[in-house]
């Protein structure tokens, strides 16, 4: 057991650096997905609502589609599916629009849900004191869906941070492509596996407790208001 972890001492100042700016890569990677995913998903429950038939057809085909296909092949597709067509993506770019794209699907359940939860009334409150359906949407409805939508949107900034480890498929400079080169390199997949696996860990932790503190706030702020 000290001669496995001692590999760890041995190689660390050589690691490090390299791991350092691969996490730095991920982050920016879940940042970027994920404000994509959040504004599409977001859009695209709209629609779902929308009175508008072709709108509201789209949008949902268009999320039973992102949900059904998974989000290796999305990021094939930008990235080897389009060079044929002359349109490169940067392995970086690529990964974004993937798994934002395919994350979308997925977030604009999220916002849909939390939308219908609240009741018709609200909208037609404020409808019939002068708001626009705009207003009405921004200053009544979407602060009260807001406490039912933030603890599952923070679990799918979670996913999305596991999820970028599929992006080393393509080629972007992210946590596992690097933990696979330094593993080719240095012929020591298990240690350099494990350390990828902790260090996702150690990114993902303090979200998953941040989520468990909101569902908590938002659970007491429910019960007081109910009382």
């Amino acid at each position: 057991m000290i001669e496995f972890f001692s590999v760890y001492t041995d190689n660390w100042a050589d690691w490090w650096p390299q791991i350092q700016s691969a996490m730095w890569v991920t982050v920016q990677l879940t940042v970027w997905s994920f404000a994509l995913a959040t504004t599409v998903g977001m859009l695209l429950a709209l629609g779902k609502l929308s009175k508008v038939r072709i709108i509201r057809v789209f949008c949902a085909g268009y999320v039973e589609v992102a949900r059904g296909v998974p989000a290796l092949a999305v990021l094939f597709l930008l990235y080897y599916g389009l060079v044929p067509l002359g349109v490169v993506l940067d392995a970086f770019v690529a990964g974004v629009v993937g798994l934002g794209l395919s994350a979308a699907g997925y977030i604009a359940e999220v916002f849909r849900a939390g939308i219908e939860a609240i009741h018709k009334g609200q909208r037609e409150a404020a409808l019939s004191v002068g708001m626009t359906p705009i207003k009405s949407f921004r200053y009544i409805i979407l602060p009260q869906a807001l406490r039912i939508i933030l603890p599952p949107l923070f679990n799918m900034l979670i996913i999305l941070l596991k999820d970028t480890s599929i992006c080393s498929l393509i080629s972007t400079p992210e946590l596992m492509l690097r933990a696979k080169d330094l593993a080719m390199m240095s012929f020591l997949p298990m240690h350099l596996f494990l350390l990828a696996g902790v260090i996702y860990f150690l990114m993902s932790w303090p979200l998953s407790i941040m989520t468990r503190r909101i569902e908590a706030r938002m659970h007491r702020s429910i019960k007081t208001t109910a009382s």
